[in-house]
């Protein structure tokens, strides 16, 4: 799954910070070596002072003579000159992206908590320069853009061509790292906050580490019982069938497209019988390029717009805009947001992850083959990961993960109301045995709640009164989506 700080082309990029302390650890403790160090959200966005530094793991911790992975870890001090022992800890989604770079982008969603805690960051093994799993297969093999055979052989050449073995990349392995950093810089306890994926992580990690866990945040929460696959596209079906009622529902938009899901419809058939070839320029480059467009093109396009407020009031325009003859603003939409995932995700850890954690439990979700037929999906995304699992070797996995967590520590959960990939109803199954936990919703929200509205400050009062307890939420009532766009100028006034 992934989580909406992929799209980066819809985020601000992170703004200099100043102020760079040494981090606060406990006296006598071993100290990991750091030094300074600028991080960004990708090539060409500004840079974040922080204290780097390399922390060596072995591939397999269960083997002493296992070749050793050296992963990356950056420190955004807090502000404070006497910061609390107990620092904010991220975890990024994907699975398979840079938690570096997701704190990069969207470093002022924490910076209420930043005012007494240090920001500890660690690129999950297999992501961004944390002995990447990189082998030149594309995230397009995911989203079913192959036959199964081809599906098939271009999975065994990524394995083979891997730089590490890939069972010791899941988050089992992951959270046994994240706490043998917490050791290494000393620190008493984290406050975890995990998104999409990362909420997988942040939950395990607080099922094998209550004693090193003081609060834990999950957001577009990814419950221990759910394999995430067959469940997507019925997602992703829901969230698309909310924003042609909300459509339906607002005068203007109703007035300006009257027909977008009939339309949406004629459309997704006639893509699928005749798939369009065209040139248009690059989004990014502005070079001209060929373009093959289709029905599995714009169901990625449709399915990656859905997650963010701000890219789904596009949705009505563009399909009308596609139905008119106009392709070429799906299409630039389609290949922004793909080109940005493919740079996002690590496909050989991601593949670890899914093929240990979740292919082997499709069958336990009780989605049927028809009722992917009855989604604009479809089968194919889900069809692609029973060809890849095929041949990707199965990983470690600690016992009891698929469990639902048991936990009286304070735990906040997020959800939006029109994720479509995680809904709400997800982080009620992880909450079931969670008893000091309280789940907020925002009203028509979607993948990713921390930037939105008030809830940075939610999240900073939460982390530090360490309790669900008297937060005030009501602000939250204010949220709303975003304005569909009537045209390219924006919504009307």
């Amino acid at each position: 799954m992934l989580d909406p700080t992929v799209q980066k082309v819809l985020i601000l990029a992170a703004l200099m910070l100043v102020s760079v302390p040494i981090p606060a650890q406990e006296k006598g403790a071993a100290i990991l070596p750091l030094e300074d160090c600028r991080i960004r959200a990708g090539k060409g966005f500004p840079g974040i002072k922080a204290r780097c530094g390399r922390f060596p793991r072995p591939e397999d911790p269960s083997n002493s003579d296992s070749p050793i992975l050296e992963l990356r870890v950056a420190i955004v001090p807090a502000l404070s000159l006497e910061p609390e022992s107990d620092p904010f800890v991220p975890i990024a989604g994907g699975p398979g992206q840079s938690t570096i770079e997701f704190y990069a982008s969207l470093y002022d969603a924490f910076e209420d908590v930043r005012r007494t805690r240090d920001i500890v960051l660690l690129d999950q093994r297999g992501t961004g320069e944390s002995a990447p799993m990189e082998c030149g297969v594309g995230e397009d093999v995911v989203e079913g853009l192959f036959l199964r055979e081809q599906t098939v052989e271009l999975t065994q050449e990524c394995i083979d061509v891997l730089p590490h073995d890939p069972r010791f990349f899941t988050t089992s392995v992951a959270v046994a790292d994240l706490e043998a950093l917490r050791e290494a810089l000393g620190y008493t306890q984290f406050n975890i906050y995990g998104i999409s994926y990362g909420s997988r992580v942040a939950q395990h990690f607080l099922r094998q580490y209550p004693a090193s866990t003081r609060t834990m945040i999950i957001d577009g929460v990814a419950a221990p019982q759910i394999a995430l696959g067959p469940g997507v596209a019925i997602e992703a079906q829901n969230a698309l069938d909310a924003i042609f009622d909300r459509c339906a529902e607002d005068i203007a938009c109703n007035e300006r497209f009257p027909d977008t899901r009939n339309e949406f419809d004629v459309l997704r058939d006639t893509l699928a019988e005749a798939p369009m070839t065209f040139s248009m320029p690059n989004p990014v480059t502005g070079r001209s390029e060929e373009v093959r467009f289709g029905d599995t093109e714009m169901s990625g396009a449709l399915r990656l717009l859905s997650y963010h407020p701000s890219t789904t009031a596009l949705i009505p325009l563009l399909i009308d805009e596609a139905i008119n003859g106009n392709f070429q603003p799906l299409a630039a939409q389609f290949r922004m947001v793909s080109d940005s995932m493919s740079d996002a995700i690590n496909i050989g850890m991601h593949n670890s992850v899914i093929c240990t954690e979740d292919a082997p439990y499709f069958e336990d979700e009780n989605v049927s083959r028809d009722d992917l037929e009855a989604t604009y999906m479809g089968p194919l995304q889900v069809d692609a990961l029973h060809a890849m699992c095929a041949v990707w070797p199965q990983g470690v996995m600690d016992d009891g993960f698929k469990e639902p967590v048991a936990s009286d520590l304070p735990v906040l959960l997020l959800s939006g109301e029109d994720d479509p990939i995680t809904p709400p109803a997800y982080a009620d199954l992880a909450a079931v045995d969670l008893g000091n936990a309280l789940h907020l919703t925002g009203k028509r929200q979607g993948h990713g709640m921390a930037p939105r509205g008030c809830t940075p400050r939610i999240i900073g009062d939460f982390v530090e009164a360490a309790s669900v307890e008297g937060l005030d939420v009501d602000c939250l009532e204010q949220l709303h989506a975003m304005p569909f766009f009537l045209d390219f100028s924006g919504p009307s006034p």
